[in-house]
């Protein structure tokens, strides 16, 4: 007996549906695979945002050491330029006393009208 139709339409339905639970079982195997690279990257990314951090602290701090050195740097210029000031003040004073005497008071006499002004 050969097949009928209503038989060959049976076949190709569960054809249809094997390969139906086949494309159904590797989309998931697809799903499950993506999410395990999904997770596999996640940690890759994280362990390099936690080395990035790691280096951007330790930047930090040597900044942080360095400006120390820098502000001591800078404070030893300034004491010079202050010592050199000084200096040249007292040779000012040592060449033209009286010049001195005057520029010394009247700047006192200023001062002394600005405060009484108040």
């Amino acid at each position: 007996m050969s097949p009928t139709s209503t038989d060959t339409v049976k076949t190709h339905i569960g054809e249809a549906g094997s390969h139906l639970a086949q494309a159904a079982r590797d989309a998931g195997a697809a799903v499950k695979n993506a999410a395990q690279v999904a997770g596999d990257e996640l940690k890759l990314g994280r362990a390099s945002v936690k080395s990035d951090l790691a280096d951007s602290a330790m930047a930090g701090v040597a900044a942080f050491e360095e400006g120390g050195t820098a502000a001591k740097e800078q404070y030893d210029v300034l004491l010079d330029k202050g010592r050199d000031l000084v200096e040249s003040a007292a040779d000012l004073i040592r060449e033209r006393p009286i010049a001195a005497f005057g520029t010394a008071f009247a700047a006192g006499w200023i001062i002394a009208k600005l405060a009484r002004s108040k």
